[in-house]
């Protein structure tokens, strides 16, 4: 099987996109900077690089040690809030970055690359569920480090015939249902991730910030995906490029919608006590729903996810238990 770069894989969707990979019989090549990775995401027994793909040199030097057929881009900076108040950092990181790393893939002949997007590109859209040929108007720095990327690999692919797929993917959950991976970063913004932490008493609480959305229970309605849901989704974009198949742009969602108040819901179910939670003001810039139209990569790629919302939560916390019992408070 093909040898497979993996970029940011020892952070949370990197970490299960090895596995997979490696399940599927392909080798990897891992790297991650270690800025919020963790070591012992990656098993000892893969090649793993501690790197930073924006490094021109580190880049060339890896290319020209090992013999790389794909790449799977997961290496970034990922929180919104963040982007706003440190904006040239995410540009760096991001953007930059993503160059560094596409010329050096390049040079190298390297012809399929398969990253990871976001449907921040979208912006507030004006139409729900989403499709893919929506207007792109990101609201915040980190979209639109996405959406750059996104028209660097177009560019690029014209110019130099290589081919990618781009995942816009929303709001992505859970953790290996085989407790290998999860999410591991101290101060997460994924909503899961804290209503777990909650849960096992991680923090004393749940904000929900605006209660009045025009929504059917007035809270923020988003597209929740199983982290192992999205992993699949790559590795079928991964063999759809080996085959010669063109470039894609495809959304990585379940098509449906999610409220806060669901979310809570699952959690007491799977605790089977109450959660609580801290009613605060609307965050600026919170759409009221964000869900996927999702028919095109069932078409193209036949992917469909597997994971429902209890079972993201069911495996988010038993990830989190996992992380409580660890000596350390980190290692699971």
């Amino acid at each position: 099987m093909s040898t497979i770069l993996v970029t940011g894989a020892a952070g949370f969707i990197g970490s299960h996109a090895i596995l997979a990979l490696s399940e599927a019989g392909h080798s990897v090549v891992a790297i991650d900077d270690l800025s919020t990775g963790r070591r012992w995401a990656v098993p000892a027994e893969m090649t793993f690089i501690q790197g930073d793909v924006g490094d021109a040199a580190v880049m060339r030097k890896l290319f020209a040690e090992y013999t790389i057929d794909a790449i799977m881009h997961f290496a970034g900076s990922i929180e919104v809030g963040e982007s706003v108040t440190h904006p040239l950092a995410y540009y760096r990181n991001n953007t930059i970055g993503s160059q560094v790393l596409i010329e050096a893939a390049m040079e190298a002949g390297i012809r399929r690359i398969v990253f990871s997007s976001s449907a921040a590109v979208y912006g507030e859209p004006q139409r729900q569920p989403i499709p893919e040929d929506a207007p792109t108007r990101p609201i915040n720095p980190y979209g639109w480090t996405k959406l750059m990327t996104e028209q660097m690999l177009k560019d690029a692919s014209a110019a130099y015939g290589f081919n990618y797929a781009a995942l816009r993917y929303f709001n992505v959950s859970g953790a290996d249902p085989q407790g290998r991976a999860g999410e591991s970063l101290k101060k997460p913004s994924h909503l899961i991730k804290r209503a777990v932490q909650v849960a096992v008493g991680v923090l004393p609480e749940l904000g929900i910030f605006g209660e009045d959305y025009p929504t059917p229970d007035g809270t923020c309605v988003r597209d929740y995906i199983h982290v192992s849901d999205l992993v699949e989704a790559h590795i079928l974009a991964l063999a759809h490029l080996e085959a010669g198949g063109g470039n894609l742009i495809l959304n990585c969602g379940h098509g449906k919608g999610v409220s806060i108040r669901e979310v809570v819901q699952a959690v007491e179910r799977a605790t089977g006590k109450p959660l609580p939670v801290r009613s605060a003001p609307r965050r600026p810039g919170d759409p009221p729903a964000l869900i996927a139209a999702a028919d095109r990569i069932t078409q193209v790629l036949g992917w469909r996810p597997q994971y429902d919302l209890d079972a993201m939560v069911e495996t988010a916390l038993e990830w989190e238990r996992r992380l409580l019992r660890a000596p350390d408070g980190v290692h699971p």
